[in-house]
C-alpha cells in the first residue's frame, strides 16, 4: 500500500501496534497509585495527541502592544508579570496602553483559542520495578524517563526529585480551559544556572479529556534561556 493511500484510521492502528511492541509485560503488577490512575487507566494503551493552543491571528496586535509596554517600562513589567499565574490572560493595567474597550476585545479573542494537534502519541501508565511511569511515544521521551515513587509521593528524574505542590484547579480562561489535576515540581538554583521541571496530570472539567503537562526550563543567572521544553498531551476519554 502506498503512503498516499494510508488512511488516518490505518495510521493510528499501526502506531498503536508499534507502541504495544515497545512496552513490557505487565502481568502480576501491583495496584497503580490512585493519584495517577484516576486520570489514566493503568496497563492500557491509550491514543493521545500532543497539542498546542493557538489564539486567533487577530490577537497579535495586542501582543505587540504588550511587548512595547515591556520595552518601555521593563522594571514595572517584570514585577507586574511575576504576580500573574502562568497560562492566563494579562490583567488590565493602564501601562499596557489599552483602553478598557480594547481589553474587552482582547479577552474575546483569547476566548477563541483552539487546540492544534502536532502528532499522535501512545500513552501508557505502567509499573517499572517498584516505581511507576507514564510511558509516551513520539519525538520527546523525557516524560517516560520520570519514575513515580508512591511511598514518597515524588517523581524522580535525572535532575532530582519532583515534589508535590498545590493541586490544579484551573479556571475556564486559563490556556487549557477549565481542568483539575495534580502537579509535581523540581527547582534548583546554582551560581551558574536555574532549573525548573514540572509534571502535571489531570482531567478537563467536562470529563472529555485527560491532560499530561510537562515542562523543563533552564536559565542562566541573568535569566537568559538555555532550555525551554513544553509538552501538552491530550487523551480523549470514552
Amino acid at each position: 500500500m502506498s503512503a498516499s493511500k494510508i488512511t488516518p484510521g490505518i495510521a493510528c492502528s499501526f502506531l498503536m501496534t508499534v507502541f504495544s511492541m515497545l512496552i513490557s509485560d505487565v502481568s502480576g503488577q501491583a495496584k497503580a497509585p490512585e493519584v495517577l490512575a484516576s486520570y489514566i487507566e493503568p496497563n492500557k494503551n491509550h491514543m493521545g495527541e500532543r497539542v498546542v493552543v493557538i489564539p486567533p491571528k487577530e490577537i497579535e496586535k495586542y501582543d505587540k502592544l504588550f511587548d512595547a509596554a515591556k520595552t518601555k517600562n521593563p522594571e514595572w513589567y517584570e514585577e507586574y508579570s511575576n504576580e500573574i499565574k502562568p497560562g492566563v490572560p494579562l490583567p488590565f493595567h493602564k501601562n499596557l496602553n489599552l483602553t478598557p474597550e480594547e481589553y474587552k476585545e482582547y479577552l474575546v479573542l483569547w476566548g477563541k483559542r483552539e487546540f492544534k494537534v502536532i502528532e499522535k502519541v501512545g500513552v501508557r501508565l505502567e509499573q517499572v520495578g517498584d516505581k511507576w511511569r507514564v510511558f509516551t511515544s513520539g519525538r520527546n521521551v523525557r516524560i517516560a524517563l520520570l519514575r513515580y515513587d508512591g511511598k514518597a509521593d515524588v517523581f524522580k528524574s535525572t535532575n532530582g526529585e519532583l515534589k508535590r505542590i498545590d493541586d490544579i484547579e484551573a479556571a475556564p480562561e486559563t490556556i487549557l480551559g477549565a481542568w483539575k489535576g495534580v502537579e509535581w515540581r523540581f527547582q534548583e538554583e546554582t551560581p551558574l544556572d536555574r532549573t525548573k521541571e514540572n509534571f502535571a496530570i489531570g482531567k478537563s472539567a467536562d470529563g472529555k479529556y485527560s491532560f499530561i503537562v510537562y515542562r523543563l526550563q533552564e536559565t542562566t543567572e541573568a535569566k537568559t534561556s538555555l532550555l525551554d521544553e513544553s509538552i501538552v498531551i491530550r487523551i480523549p476519554l470514552k
